[in-house]
């Protein structure tokens, strides 16, 4: 296959699929956190039902978002990331028209299935599509646009919450996957990994699906203590089995014996989790304890994007400077002080006092590590792992995410009807926030004792 220029009219189609495919996933996770409230008071859930709305979708793109890749390498990735996006949009239809709980779980756990089989096309059809000298400005293209659609998703999500009701966050995204499916299939051209042989981890992929389904539920429902030891044993169960496989394994094992690759994905997963109850509780705790519109809730976090755009290329650069240890170390602290800025969020709190400045210390932490953190997890590994290690650092962000988001909220008190008691929801945030702060600083301690300063340079 002859490789595009960026500058021609195709690269720049290509481009504005792939920015436009995976902006889907990124709007969708943002939107529905500004929709909780609403949603769980329409369809008369408790707190549980609103964590697994965010964790159905969470779960199944974790657990098979290596296989998606997998999938699009062997048998097309512009074939799998179309698949992914007109499953996606089906998936967003069902969760719009909802008549319960129950159902909207099961659309959002389909969501993430197609979540998994378009995210990682997205970035590989940039990758296969452009020459090695276009590249890099492609990806830091779809890098900067895909920021300015995390940035709008929310804003987006607030407005239709406000105005036409909750369902929209859902349906919103049935004319943008359109949009994507139109100018793929007449402007993407298809490339796979013709030297791609082995076995698919299917059994690796049911595996971790489930392990995670079983810790997540045994987390969020206290009182299923067999179902949370059935997790771990098929957790366990799951790590033999990639001993096994390898060279065919889901996640190659081997990467885990280089001491700062594990180090860093140990820190990714705390670091994320903590994150995760963040994004969670947030905007929820804005509108019912702090009487915040839903766009005002969904603006808070605009500046973590803004600072995210302009400081995190700057941040890469000092990495490869001073080393990784010192911004990653930083930053995250840094971020652990926004969360605990963010504890004094309560009722009648002010955007101005409050809310801004926990806000943009959290951004400034966040911009500050994660360039550094990414490029630590591709230098620890030979050139022909890096897409696989990118992936399972990925897939470690988002199990962060999911295991937190299961775990945090019932430890603090944050259950049954607490997102429609403001004082009940107002405690067990704080609580949260703190726990958040503790967990960065953990993070924090790891970077600093185990990541070595000459990595990048290695």
């Amino acid at each position: 296959m002859s490789h595009l220029a960026i500058r021609s009219a195709q690269g720049r189609w290509v481009l504005a699929a792939t920015v436009l495919g995976s902006g889907l996933a990124m709007l969708d996770s943002t939107v529905v956190n500004v929709a909780l409230p609403y949603l769980g008071a329409e369809l008369r859930t408790g707190m549980a039902g609103l964590q697994w709305t965010v964790n159905a979708y969470t779960l199944t793109l974790a657990g098979l978002i290596l296989l998606g890749g997998s999938l699009g390498d062997r048998f097309g990735r512009r074939r799998v990331f179309l698949i992914g996006t007109v499953w996606f949009a089906l998936a967003s239809a069902l969760c719009g028209l909802a008549p319960n709980i129950e159902f909207l779980v099961a659309a959002r756990a389909l969501q993430g299935v197609g979540g998994a089989l378009l995210t990682p096309g997205s970035l590989a059809i940039i990758q296969a599509s452009f020459g090695r000298a276009d590249r890099p400005r492609a990806i830091g293209v779809w890098s900067g646009l895909g920021g300015v659609a995390s940035a709008v998703g929310p804003l987006l999500g607030g407005l239709m919450v406000q105005t036409v009701g909750w369902r929209w966050a859902f349906l919103i995204n049935l004319p943008f996957a359109a949009l994507v499916v139109l100018v793929a299939v007449r402007h993407v051209p298809e490339s796979r990994d013709e030297l791609a042989t082995g076995r698919f981890d299917v059994l690796g992929s049911v595996l971790a699906a489930l392990a995670l389904a079983g810790v997540t539920y045994g987390l969020i429902e206290l009182g299923a203590p067999l179902v949370l030891t059935a997790g771990v044993v098929l957790g366990a169960a799951f790590v033999w089995l990639e001993k096994r496989r390898s060279p065919d394994a889901l996640v190659p094992v081997g990467l885990f014996r280089d001491r700062v690759f594990t180090a860093v994905n140990v820190v990714t997963l705390i670091m994320y989790g903590a994150m995760g109850v963040v994004f969670f509780l947030l905007a929820v705790q804005l509108i019912v304890v702090s009487g915040f519109t839903p766009l005002a809730a969904a603006s808070a976090l605009l500046p973590v994007t803004v600072l995210m755009l302009l400081l995190s290329p700057r941040a890469g650069e000092l990495a490869k400077r001073v080393g990784p240890r010192l911004p990653m170390t930083c930053g995250i602290a840094l971020a652990g002080v926004g969360f605990l800025w963010m504890s004094t969020i309560g009722p009648g709190a002010s955007y101005v006092l409050q809310v801004l400045p926990s806000v943009t210390v959290f951004g400034l932490g966040l911009s500050a590590a994660v360039a550094p953190l990414t490029a630590t997890v591709l230098a620890t590994v030979d050139d022909r792992y890096a897409g696989t290690a990118s992936g399972v650092n990925n897939a470690v962000a988002r199990t962060g995410g999911l295991l937190a988001v299961a775990a945090v909220p019932p430890l603090v008190g944050l259950v049954g009807d607490a997102f429609q008691n403001a004082p009940v929801f107002d405690a067990g945030f704080r609580l949260a926030m703190l726990i958040s702060a503790a967990m960065m600083g953990v993070a924090a301690l790891i970077t600093a004792v185990a990541i070595r300063e000459n990595v990048l340079r290695t």
